[in-house]
C-alpha cells in the first residue's frame, strides 16, 4: 500500500483527500503546518507528498527544496490557490512533479498520482546507460550519483529541474524530442497544456550550459519539432 503525506492548513481539504485517497487504496498521513510536515518527510518513507503552497512557519517552496537538498525524492505535488505562471515555474524548478491549482476535482490527483507512479514505474529504454555513474556528451558530463553538471570539468550550477532536463537531453544525444515528449519524461506530464515550461526552461538551460545562449552549440532548436543535444 503506498503511502501517502497531505499538507494544507484547512481541515476541509485535508479531509476531503484523505477520504479520497483512502477509499482509492491509499495509506495517508496529514499534516497542517510546514514544520510538521518537514519532520514527518524527513523521518518516515512516503511514497508520495501533496504540499499545499501557502504553510505556517515554512512554505511549500521551502520544504521541496530543503528535501531535494536532502536527495530525498519522492515526488512532490504542489496545491495551491495560486495560478500564475511564475509560481509554477519557481515550483517545478526547485524539483515538484506536478503542480495543482485550487479548487480542484479529488478524482484529477488521483489521476495526476498514478500518471507520475506510471513515468516512474516504466522505465526508459535506455536503461543500461542510465545506470552508468557518468555520462559525457561533448564537454558536457553529469554524475548521475551526485547529480553534478560540468562543462569541461566546471560546475554548472542548474536547479534540480534543469538538471534533469539536461540529463533527460543527455540519454538521447542527436535526437530530436518533442516539446510533448521532454514534458513528459521531464516533468511527467500527460498533457501538453504546459508546453510553455519546457521552452522556459531549455532558455534558463542554455544561459548555464551555452557560451552564447543566442548562438546554442548544444541545445538546438529543431523548428517545427522541439529541441535535440548537439552531437559533434
Amino acid at each position: 500500500m503506498d503511502r501517502i503525506l497531505v499538507v494544507d492548513d484547512e481541515p476541509a481539504i485535508l479531509t476531503l483527500l484523505k477520504y479520497n485517497l483512502t477509499q482509492e487504496g491509499y495509506e495517508v498521513t496529514t499534516a497542517q503546518d510546514g514544520q510538521e510536515a518537514l519532520n514527518l518527510a524527513f523521518n518516515q518513507q512516503f511514497d508520495f507528498i501533496i504540499l499545499d503552497l501557502m504553510l505556517p512557519h515554512i512554505d511549500g517552496l521551502e520544504i521541496t527544496r530543503r528535501l531535494r537538498i536532502e536527495k530525498i525524492k519522492t515526488p512532490i505535488m504542489i496545491l495551491t490557490a495560486k495560478d500564475s505562471e511564475t509560481d509554477k515555474i519557481v515550483g517545478l524548478e526547485i524539483g515538484a512533479d506536478d503542480y495543482v491549482t485550487k479548487p480542484f476535482s479529488p478524482r484529477e490527483i488521483i489521476a495526476r498520482i498514478k500518471a507520475i507512479k506510471r513515468r516512474l514505474n516504466k522505465g526508459e529504454p535506455d536503461k543500461a546507460a542510465q545506470s552508468e555513474r557518468y555520462i559525457t556528451v561533448g564537454d558536457l558530463t553529469i554524475d548521475q550519483d551526485q547529480m553534478i553538471a560540468t562543462k569541461n570539468g566546471k560546475n554548472l550550477l542548474l536547479t534540480p529541474k534543469e538538471y534533469k532536463l539536461l540529463a533527460y537531453l543527455m540519454h538521447r544525444p542527436g535526437r530530436v524530442l518533442s516539446r510533448e515528449a521532454l514534458l513528459n519524461g521531464v516533468w511527467g506530464f500527460d498533457y501538453a497544456a504546459e508546453s510553455r515550461m519546457v521552452d522556459i526552461q531549455i532558455s534558463h538551460l542554455r544561459d548555464k550550459v551555452e557560451t552564447d545562449p543566442k548562438q546554442a552549440q548544444f541545445i538546438k532548436t529543431v523548428r517545427g519539432f522541439g529541441y535535440k543535444l548537439e552531437v559533434k
